[in-house]
């Protein structure tokens, strides 16, 4: 039975990574969780593919980076990634730890809006706004796009971008 007790050290790495008095779920979060863990199982095990762990966390509203989440499980290979699974109650910690990541603050979004600045004046275009809306990290669609820019652009087509990234912080 000494090897029974190998598996539990082995998960334990992920939940130390958050800080103590981390996040606690609560019951109607964790049921909707694994609702959502539910619809990436393609096999009907209650497991999915540890290839599909970082677009379950993105479901679920968190935002980590794939180097992130494949230091959570462990740096696994290619192999393992494509073939290895993982249950819900594996999967829990994981997203707990994902949650107590720092989320990007005003200052982050304006420096990465700032980079679009062309001309330096606190301005990006909308047109090009639009375009890296559409197509980097998580692409939105057009009707998203137009909720997101209404009553954004100036009479040029410009956005100031500090005031977008507050009205989208306020949101």
């Amino acid at each position: 039975m000494a090897d029974a007790a190998a598996p539990a050290p082995e998960a334990a790495p992920a939940a130390p990574a958050a800080p103590a008095g981390g996040t606690e779920f609560t019951a109607d979060q964790i049921e909707d969780f694994k609702e959502a863990f539910g619809l990436f199982d393609r096999v009907g095990d209650s497991q999915v593919a540890f290839n599909q762990v970082a677009d379950i966390m993105r479901a679920l509203g968190q935002n980590p980076t794939n180097k992130d989440v494949h230091a959570i499980l462990g740096k696994p290979s290619n192999d393992d990634m494509a073939n290895k699974r993982l249950n819900f109650d594996a999967f829990l910690p994981m997203l707990k730890t994902v949650d107590t990541y720092p989320k990007g603050t005003y200052d982050d979004y304006v420096e990465g809006l700032r980079v679009f600045d062309k001309e330096g004046n606190g301005t990006v275009m909308g047109a090009e706004l639009r375009i890296v809306l559409s197509t980097l990290g998580e692409k939105m669609n057009e009707t998203e796009i137009d909720a997101l820019m209404a009553g954004q652009e100036d009479e040029n087509g410009s956005v100031h971008y500090e005031a977008f990234v507050k009205h989208i912080l306020s949101v």
